[in-house]
């Protein structure tokens, strides 16, 4: 009886352990297919958001005007080397195939230009927009890990480089701001020189002041003559409305830059070059210092456009949001009490 009863004990036992082994296997099995599936989703997730941004098959057309909804092919027509892993090309499509329509080419704008050994595309800004024979100049810079920017540096004269846009980067308004501080590293001041092309060429109602202040590494990075000496003579010719300050990281071992005779500040952008280059802090009444510094500034229509390498516009407006949209404003300009609708990262 007794061992009837523990055989009995037993087989439940042996039944309960069995369920208890199937229930667990089933649980493992279930918590290995969701860990399967976020790994899975994360990993196209991951793939989507960090692997190059592979053109998504846009056709080229030879033979229709020039569009974002597909790439036209272009001649490289010159290519100058401006300084170690910068040069200044210029492309050309055949004059019939601009598109109609001068409001296309409002800065700022730019195109993008597809690398067809991987098919990898990226945006660059014309210099001087386009002309009436199809011309752009870009002044572009060799990355170590930059897939396009090494194949376009590589390109000779007579190359065909295919080409789609134009596409905005920015929308331009002459009565939007009474004060626009431009500040830009690198091959960042090609937008602001497109800008500053259309307002001081007398295409623009703007009435309102200009400052552009312009970082680089050293005095041998800064921008070519080709680029530094219409924006002089903007500012020797509109002196009420447009300002320009340059800065390196380090004169490298030269006092100044010898070779020219541009005044170089030694040092980064920061808080009191930002402070300095406002007009308007000027005309601020004394009694709005009594209160809290938002109210000083968020309510001037002043705008700060930034572009430049990524720790630089991080340093002075914030890091970019997902996928390069705007994020919150930081930096030095939320320090100073500037607003996201006074702030625009290029």
């Amino acid at each position: 009886m007794l061992k009837s009863r523990f055989r009995v004990l037993a087989s439940h036992a042996g039944l309960r352990a069995r369920g208890l082994r199937a229930i667990n296997t089933s649980r493992s099995l279930r918590r290995a297919t969701k860990i399967l599936l976020l790994g899975g989703t994360s990993a196209a997730i991951a793939a989507y958001l960090l692997l190059p941004d592979i053109s998504r098959g846009a056709p080229t057309c030879d033979n229709i005007p020039l569009s974002p909804s597909h790439f036209t092919p272009a001649k490289l027509v010159s290519s100058a080397i401006t300084s170690s892993g910068t040069k200044i090309l210029t492309v050309a499509i055949p004059p019939e195939l601009l598109p109609k329509g001068s409001d296309l080419f409002a800065p700022i704008w730019s195109v993008f230009i597809k690398d067809d050994d991987i098919q990898v595309e990226r945006p660059y800004t014309p210099l001087d927009g386009i002309d009436e024979n199809g011309n752009m100049r870009f002044w572009i810079k060799r990355y170590q890990h930059g897939e396009v920017s090494r194949w376009l540096y590589s390109k000779q004269v007579g190359d065909t480089i295919e080409i789609r846009g134009p596409l905005k980067t920015w929308s331009w308004k002459d009565d939007g701001w009474d004060e626009i501080i431009l500040i830009s590293g690198g091959t960042g001041i090609t937008p602001f020189y497109q800008l500053l092309r259309t307002v001081f060429s007398g295409k623009s109602s703007f009435q309102g002041r200009i400052t552009l202040l312009h970082s680089s590494r050293t005095p041998s990075e800064l921008p070519p003559r080709d680029i530094l000496d219409p924006l002089l003579k903007f500012a020797q010719h509109n002196s009420e409305k447009f300002k320009l300050k340059f800065f390196v990281d380090s004169f490298g071992g030269t006092k100044g830059q010898s070779s020219t005779d541009l005044a170089v500040h030694e040092g980064r952008i920061g808080k009191d070059s930002i402070c300095n280059a406002l007009h308007s802090a000027s005309r601020v009444p004394w009694w709005r210092g009594l209160f809290s510094q938002d109210s000083d500034v968020s309510d001037r229509k002043i705008l700060f456009l930034v572009c430049g390498p990524e720790q630089m516009v991080e340093a002075i407006a914030g890091p970019y949001g997902r996928n390069y949209s705007q994020g919150p404003v930081g930096g030095v300009l939320r320090s100073l009490g500037y607003k996201s609708r006074q702030v625009w990262k290029l």
